[in-house]
């Protein structure tokens, strides 16, 4: 059992389940056309939940259990993931590991994978390939009469809740940012417009990857007025959209929401259009950024292309780590809190959705930081030199 991609003939993808001989697995292909086309969910999020539907069905084949049924066991199933390896030894795929082996996959991983069985299992309960009794192996079900008066709200409706029955404690993992100096450094070791435009896409515009690829030369509005091109927005700006595009990239956030830009990334975008200019003349795809150093010329660049990108960059400004374009982003979004942005505004320039969402981008500088706490006086008594 494996994950597949399926490209088809609108030029749309999304990914499935398939057995040892190439057969679909007919209810993983059924929810995962579901999640990519009746619920617009993105190409890499079926590539996630096939990988997981995936290893459900192995482990119910290698335990000669039926996937319809198995739920009830998935305190096991979790202990089959964290110890066998995707590649048996000898063929094997049954935990013979002893005392103090090191697992093959963290608690992440095994969240994400049990994430992507219950949104399996629960899309065959809908649909009648499994029986309802699964959701009870699935989710504890409560109501809001479990919670305290004060959470419960003016509405004394009854509500019902879902929490998941299976899930890991993950660690808690340090959230990095990368430091403007870093940023500088990366920025000088650009040996094209091209990729300096990028650099400063990802860390002072606050854009992902799939938005940064996924934006279009007629979604750059870099005059001081565009109402010519019909957009009231004033100064220069970006308009991030969800769309499917040729090269897979795909913007995360759902709505469209309009970027500002500064002098500085205006500037990079016309230094970046001389040069493109210089190498394709008129020609090229709509896509902002495209190949110009290696074929197909003219090619829009894939998100991953950016991830090689950070990787060079890191390595030619020679930094103690490799900066990645999530770091950047982050940078961004704590540099604008920084500078005195309320969260509000950090949210809206990130384009999320919730205000919790917005915490992970938070970091404030370890400058800005020392300054607070210098900031705070000292008690009187320790200038008298009392209390020695």
């Amino acid at each position: 059992m494996r994950a597949f991609p399926v490209d088809l003939p609108s030029g749309h993808r999304y990914w499935t389940v398939v057995d040892d001989d190439l057969h679909v697995v007919p209810i993983a292909d059924q929810w995962l056309r579901f999640l990519r086309f009746g619920r617009s969910r993105a190409e890499l999020t079926t590539k996630s939940h096939a990988g997981g539907a995936a290893f459900y069905f192995r482990w119910c084949l290698a335990t000669g259990r039926e996937w319809t049924t198995a739920a009830r066991d998935l305190g096991l199933f979790i202990v089959w993931l964290k110890y066998t390896p995707s590649l048996p030894v000898n063929g094997s795929t049954t935990v013979v590991f002893g005392p103090g082996t090191k697992p093959v996959r963290g608690e992440r991983r095994v969240n994400v994978i049990l994430t992507a069985v219950r949104g399996l299992l629960s899309y065959a309960v809908s649909v009648g390939e499994a029986p309802r009794s699964v959701l009870g192996q699935l989710y504890e079900l409560g109501d809001s009469r479990d919670l305290p008066a004060e959470a419960q709200g003016e509405d004394s409706g009854l509500s019902l809740r879902l929490k998941a029955r299976h899930r890991l404690q993950e660690p808690e993992a340090d959230v990095d940012r990368a430091t403007d100096e870093e940023m500088v450094g990366m920025l000088h070791g650009c040996r094209s417009a091209r990729d300096r435009l990028i650099v400063l896409l990802d860390g002072r515009v606050g854009l992902r990857r799939g938005q940064i690829t996924g934006l279009h030369r007629s979604d750059c509005h870099l005059l001081p007025d565009s109402r010519a091109l019909g957009c009231d927005y004033e100064g220069a700006h970006v308009h991030v959209k969800r769309r499917d595009n040729a090269n897979r990239a795909w913007s995360k956030s759902k709505k469209e929401w309009i970027q500002p830009l500064d002098f500085l990334v205006v500037q990079a975008f016309d230094q970046y259009f001389d040069e493109r200019h210089e190498i394709l003349g008129a020609g090229g795809s709509d896509f902002l950024l495209v190949n110009l150093f290696r074929e197909p010329l003219g090619a829009p660049m894939p998100p991953d292309a950016l991830n090689e990108l950070f990787d060079r960059l890191s390595r030619r400004a020679k930094l103690s780590r490799k900066v990645t374009p999530h770091m950047g982003r982050r940078a961004f979004g704590s540099n604008v809190a920084d500078a005195g942005g309320s969260p509000d505004e950090v949210q809206a320039l990130l384009g999320q959705d919730s205000p919790e969402s917005v915490r992970p981008y938070l970091i404030p500088d370890r400058a800005r930081l020392r300054e607070a706490v210098e900031r705070v006086p000292s008690p009187r008594g320790l200038h008298r030199g009392e209390g020695r």
